[in-house]
């Protein structure tokens, strides 16, 4: 899977604390290699028809869109900032 970050996931992963950068880091380094990997937690959000969600932390979350086999990087924050994909 190819993914790619739109302008408002890098503009909100910036603002993340550097530990969760790097938690970041290693789950789209799953999400490449193995989106199944339990670790992830990885779902799709209720409601909507192409866009997905994976574990960051225990409170922090990312949301992505599928479009053919690219997965492109939406939003990244906790539970609050996740109500609208």
């Amino acid at each position: 899977m190819h993914i790619e970050a739109t302008r408002t996931f890098i503009r909100l992963y910036r603002k993340l604390p550097e530990d969760l950068k790097e938690k970041t880091k290693k789950a789209l380094e799953l999400l490449q290699s193995n989106p199944a990997h339990p670790s992830l937690g990885h779902k799709k959000m209720a409601g909507q028809e192409d866009i997905f969600e994976i574990r960051i932390s225990k409170n922090y979350r990312l949301t992505y869109q599928k479009i053919s086999d690219t997965a492109y990087l939406r939003k990244v924050g906790t539970h609050d900032l996740l109500r609208n994909p």
